[in-house]
């Protein structure tokens, strides 16, 4: 049996109190300790600005403008231009106040505006805030309003929602009331007369984004580089309970991230060139996209934006012919469904169209193909035959060059992985991360069905055990060996921004406490298999696992999506 972990420490029985813990694993290029992190890449700003001299000249970052109703084919902008813009940026913004440590927040959709005012901080030692309301209503301007932002970078759809908040001083009988803005509202494109002047009144000083970037132009001044044990970003992520927690993570945190990541493809025949291409979709404002990025940034490839409409996101895959994909398993079960024509790429459904005779060529095809590959044969070299025949097609209907595609955020269930895996001729590999760990903390192997349905062994920088979990009736020293994830290492988190007491309820003695249930196999890999906190106790005084009967539920055809709360009525 091939292992792809090694255990450098042995699991301990709990005693005083204290639960029980399992080994202690690490990468197997980290057995004997940690490898030694790139001297010259300490920073955020040390990826971008070392692949500005290398690649000044390739694509950095490309959109689809809208042109005469319609969305046209990408333009990019190169490694040189963006880093032009990113200096009138870094001048504006010192013209207008900006002194290292200032947070500057970010909010929008995915663009080139985004990364350039993000290069921005990192060039200034700004901290980077990004700013999203999928964390419910009133997320933005609590996160305005607890991470003190001095300025904001804004879409133009977005200007309206970033509102004003009043704060009551209570000091005895005397109340003081303060009203909390930010002191420079930049927007990705053109601001409206009406959201100009509402700005104004409220004590906001507005611009465009060439405005701001003129406002550079004619006040040049140096950039002010972060050193590694700056804060690079505060991210905010949803808590159990309550508002927002932020989440934050140094330069040097990211770098060695980066780093890690460098390791970890060296030991693989397929290399990542210039020339790969990276479809960005999910949020920047989300761990997983962002150190994506920040990597193809390191490596001079390009990251193309989405024009906005996940529905019509196959016209992007057209369009820009990706070499890599990450999304979410929602994303990818839709393609597999085809549930309400999601991208125009259903796989199954278009199966079920074709004639009875295709279709059992295609299931025979897909048999022989699995097959090889579950016998250790890479995907490539499988069945070439099954591949020009039929799975050609489902690579052409993902753009035609596709490489890779990596799905995070919740575990992919094994049906739609190995479906995937077979018919879309490019790797797809799992992971397993959270903010707190700067993005996936164990990543699959390409080519190793024995993966399939895991996240895979631990990362380069990391070490991870379990924690046993007794209300749950979880154990690291069963058989099989299973509790919650614990995680430590060189990628953590440095805590939580203005909140020591979560910080120390969830870093205990170094080890970062996830949350979720994981189990590892005899090879060294984990797979995540339940939520700590998904366990409710209902008025019976039995145990339930929400999130499983939400999984149960979603296999019904008829149900797009489910979620299920529960409250006790006496």
């Amino acid at each position: 049996m091939k292992i792809f972990a090694a255990q450098v420490e042995e699991g301990k029985e709990g005693k005083d109190g204290k639960p029980s813990v399992g080994p202690v694993y690490r990468n197997l290029l980290a057995s004997n300790g940690f490898p030694s992190v790139d001297s010259d890449l300490n920073t955020a700003w040390d990826i971008f600005s070392m692949s500005v001299q290398k690649y000044p000249g390739n694509r950095m970052l490309g959109w689809r403008p809208f042109v005469d109703g319609k969305f046209g084919p990408y333009v990019w902008k190169t490694y040189k231009e963006v880093y032009e813009e990113v200096l009138q940026i870094v001048s504006a913004l010192r013209a207008s106040g900006a002194e290292p440590g200032c947070r500057v927040g970010i909010y929008g959709a995915n663009c080139p505006q985004w990364v350039e005012a993000m290069e921005a901080c990192n060039a200034l030692s700004l901290i980077c805030v990004p700013l999203y309301d999928t964390l419910g209503p009133g997320a933005v301007n609590f996160i305005l309003d607890h991470a003190e932002i001095d300025f904001v970078f804004v879409q133009d759809k977005k200007v309206k929602e970033v509102r004003l908040k009043i704060l009551d001083l209570h000091f005895g009988c005397i109340i003081l009331r303060f009203l909390v803005v930010v002191a420079v509202m930049v927007c990705f494109t053109s601001l409206t007369a009406e959201q100009k002047e509402m700005a104004v009144q409220t004590g906001i000083k507005p611009y465009s984004w060439d405005e701001f970037l003129h406002l550079g132009k004619v006040n040049e001044m140096e950039i002010l580089p972060p050193q590694p044990f700056n804060i690079c970003t505060i991210m905010y992520t949803s808590g159990t309970s309550g508002d927002p927690k932020g989440v934050v993570l140094t330069h040097e945190t990211i770098a060695t991230f980066v780093s890690g990541v460098d390791l970890f493809l060296d030991q693989f025949e397929d290399k990542m060139t210039v020339d790969d291409v990276y479809l960005s979709f999910l949020p920047l404002a989300h761990i997983l996209d962002r150190v994506i990025e920040e990597y193809f940034f390191r490596r001079g490839a390009s990251v193309g934006y989405y024009h906005g409409d996940l529905n019509a996101l196959r016209d992007d895959l057209m369009e820009l012919k990706p070499t890599l994909l990450a999304g979410v398993p929602r994303v990818f079960e839709k393609i597999h469904e085809g549930r309400e024509t999601f991208l125009g790429i259903g796989i199954k459904k278009a199966l079920e169209e074709l004639r009875p005779l295709r279709r059992r060529i295609f299931d025979a095809l897909y048999k022989y193909k699995l097959a090889w590959m579950n016998m250790g044969y890479k995907q490539r070299e499988a069945s070439p035959l099954a591949d020009l025949l039929a799975f050609r097609k489902v690579k052409a209907r993902l753009g035609g060059r596709l490489r890779l595609v990596i799905s995070g955020g919740a575990p992919l269930s094994t049906e739609v992985e190995e479906f995937l895996r077979v018919t879309c001729c490019a790797f797809l590999v799992q992971g397993y991360g959270l903010t707190e760990t700067c993005g996936p903390t164990t990543v699959c192997f390409p080519d190793e069905m024995c993966m399939v349905g895991t996240a895979g062994p631990v990362s380069v920088y990391s070490e991870l055990r379990l924690e046993e979990v007794p209300e749950m009736g979880y154990s690291p020293l069963d058989d099989p060996p299973c509790g919650e994830v614990c995680v430590r290492g060189k990628t953590l988190f440095s805590g939580y921004y203005k909140n020591p007491d979560l910080t120390r309820e969830s870093i205990i003695d170094g080890w970062f406490h996830t949350g979720d249930i994981g189990q590892i196999l005899p090879n060294g890999v984990v797979k995540i298999i339940d939520r700590k906190k998904n366990l409710i106790k209902i008025s019976q005084g039995e145990y339930v696992a929400l999130e499983y009967l939400e999984n149960v539920y979603c296999v019904a055809p008829i149900i797009e999506d489910v979620s299920i709360s529960y409250s006790s009525v006496s």
